[in-house]
């Protein structure tokens, strides 16, 4: 059984391993090996994630069942969005995919960011499993980018939003 909690250091060069593990599986037949492995080393670095660590404002997390790390998930307030929260990342290893550690992931992301009313997110165009899994969770389609993930990337993207539920009060 895996549990979602705050990830830290020692966590960092597991989720690296995860990443490479994930975007391998999921990008190579789009993109081909050496532009994925160019992603991998430069937004899944050591030192992308340990500064992902640190951020303000942001959220880290990893499902781990003692063994190993299964999962990941990172998101962070938006600098230019009011009341907005940015999913930057949700992976599951391959392995463990359907099992419910995404949704237990992004169910305990939804809750990191008591001042935001939007969650948002961008999912690469042609990933038809991960659309699917967001539109199961409440997001919808509302813009299309030609930059995932960086300026300059040619990473056409959906991007989605679900709204977010405050306990207190309710739907915004």
């Amino acid at each position: 059984m895996f549990f979602v909690r705050t990830a830290n250091d020692r966590d960092l060069e597991k989720v690296r391993m995860l990443l490479a593990q994930t975007w391998h599986a999921t990008y190579d037949g789009l993109y081909g090996v050496p532009k994925v492995q160019k992603i991998i080393d430069t937004w899944h670095s050591a030192a992308a994630l340990k500064a992902r660590l640190a951020k303000k404002g942001g959220e880290f997390l990893v499902a781990d069942d003692g063994k190993r790390i299964g999962g990941m998930g990172f998101a962070a307030m938006a600098d230019n969005m009011a009341k907005t929260a940015m999913l930057h990342q949700l992976y599951i290893h391959p392995d463990l995919q359907r099992q419910g550690i995404g949704t237990d992931i992004l169910t305990e992301l939804e809750t990191c960011f008591p001042d935001a009313e939007i969650l948002r997110l961008e999912v690469e165009a042609k990933n038809a499993n991960a659309i699917a899994f967001y539109a199961r969770h409440g997001f919808v389609e509302v813009d299309m980018t030609k930059n995932c993930g960086a300026a300059g990337s040619g990473i056409e993207a959906m991007i989605m939003e679900k709204p977010l539920v405050n306990v207190l009060s309710g739907p915004f």
